[in-house]
């Protein structure tokens, strides 16, 4: 009997049974896939998908759905709503259009809200205490083509004075009629931000904006400054070492410092980096619980307790974070070996057809990099740089080399490999670079903006080759991930 009382504890811990006392935050945490919308995965999602999603949110009584404004190239932004207490709290998303990890989790606090099961008397509470609006994705006319900007080339966030484009009319025009107490201005940031002088990622970084160029510090921008105090405290259970700040200089062209100046408390969330999440699902599973951590506290007010200096501790976003480091390496130039570290960075591109990303990388740095860090951090120290070679012996058709044995490529010195028929594609999805042009040559210099393609040798034996920037340990037993180029 006494086995089984644990068990339900357990469950009831979990929230599997909800009570009233229990961590919010951290039953969240572990029961975030009930909530995930899977429907969104890959950050190439459109605005036809989110369309479709907020259809069938349409049907649900607890929502109001209205279309606020249309894009430049005349998409729905839509306005959607919840709750009915006092207290108005506004979010807004995709701002850039290459900005989606937090419109993902909007739509998974939309199912929070549309389940009828779980955190019952929490959601009761805060409905009755808050009216919620949100605007997902702000620029649909940029998600469309992953772009910052929209289809007139303008940043949305440096518009907030002269609102030349629909969609600042659009966001400007809801914010004055609403008035709201707290605002919430979700982004995602450079994934080479690292949580001050830190080898950590920034994950999350937050900002109150300022009101002016001195800083002043109102009662507005005060109670920014306590949830986002608070906020950091329940994060770093999660992330810790991984939250940062971001720049506070004003920007009197942006949205979030021109609504902290008219009125609302306004906190930035910037999603940053994190290891081996390239669709950023983890960095949108915290945006859900913490923005749901932060509407629970408006609603209750506990966030005022909180003491202003824990914001002033929060460290300051630094970009100290390369995509790969190859650390001591042996380079033989002239006849002089010297010792050098390499730090390489990956540019997305996006596909003529808009359907995938791929990744282009050039060489950032050389030389003494140790007070940076990598994602991908070697130390390769007693290994020599070699240039790696094309295979000219023979063209291969797209069919031929997806059944070479890569690791006798490697092997043999060779990263580049001619073709036999046209690729239409940029990108090759092997990390193996595909020469089209026979009469073009892939540079091997190891210099700054170069593309790195070269080997790494071990007494006169090839262990490691990078192809477009991806490490690759050469092994018959190894897995090599990553794509190649393709050279017109």
């Amino acid at each position: 009997m006494n086995k089984f009382k644990t068990i339900l504890l357990i469950i009831l811990f979990n929230g599997i049974v909800m009570s009233q006392n229990y961590d919010f935050e951290h039953s969240l945490y572990y029961n975030y896939e009930m909530f995930k919308e899977h429907s969104l995965q890959n950050r190439l999602f459109k605005h036809s998908d989110i369309v479709k999603l907020i259809s069938n949110l349409k049907k649900n009584k607890i929502f109001e759905v209205n279309v606020a404004g249309k894009s430049v190239e005349g998409r729905e932004i839509y306005l959607l709503s919840i709750g009915s207490g006092k207290k108005k709290i506004f979010l807004w998303s995709q701002m850039h259009g290459d900005e989606p990890t937090a419109t993902m989790a909007l739509f998974d606090i939309f199912n929070f809200f549309s389940d009828t099961i779980n955190y019952q008397d929490i959601k009761r509470q805060i409905l009755s205490n808050t009216k919620i609006y949100f605007m997902p994705m702000v620029n649909p006319d940029g998600a469309e083509v992953f772009n910052r900007r929209n289809a007139l080339s303008i940043d949305l966030n440096r518009d907030a004075n002269r609102l030349q484009t629909p969609e600042a009319k659009t966001l400007m025009s809801v914010f004055d009629s609403l008035k709201a107490d707290f605002g919430f201005n979700l982004h995602d940031q450079n994934h080479r931000y690292t949580a001050g002088n830190t080898f950590k990622s920034a994950a999350i970084s937050f900002l109150a904006p300022p009101i002016n160029y001195e800083k002043q510090v109102d009662l507005v921008r005060l109670n920014a400054i306590k949830l986002i105090g608070s906020l950091f405290k329940m994060l770093s259970r999660y992330v810790p070492g991984h939250i940062a700040k971001y720049s506070d200089d004003y920007e009197p062209r942006a949205f979030g410092d021109t609504f902290q100046k008219k009125g609302t408390s306004t906190i930035l969330v910037e999603s940053g980096g994190w290891q081996n999440d390239p669709e950023k699902q983890f960095l949108r599973k915290l945006n859900f619980i913490l923005l749901l951590s932060a509407i629970k506290q408006i609603s209750e007010n506990s966030f005022q307790n909180i003491s202003e200096g824990i914001y002033e501790s929060i460290p300051f976003n630094e970009e100290k974070l390369f995509d790969v480091v190859l650390r001591n390496l042996t380079m033989n130039k002239n006849g002089n070996k010297i010792k050098v570290d390499i730090g390489i960075n990956f540019e997305e591109i996006l596909t003529s057809d808009k359907k995938n990303l791929y990744r282009k990388a050039s060489i950032e740095d050389i030389g003494d990099l140790s007070v940076f860090y990598g994602y991908t951090d070697v130390d390769l120290n007693g290994y020599e740089l070699a240039e790696a070679k094309t295979y000219k012996e023979k063209s291969f058709s797209l069919k031929e080399i997806k059944s070479l044995s890569l690791t006798e490529i490697y092997n043999g010195g060779y990263t580049n490999l001619l073709a036999k028929n046209k690729f239409e594609d940029e990108f090759f999805d092997l990390p193996v670079n595909v020469i089209r042009n026979h009469k073009k040559e892939l540079s091997t210099r190891f210099v700054i903006g170069a593309m790195p393609n070269f080997l790494i040798k071990k007494d006169g034996k090839v262990e490691y080759v990078v192809i477009n920037g991806f490490l690759q340990r050469v092994s018959d037993n190894q897995d090599y991930i990553g794509n190649g180029v393709v050279i017109k």
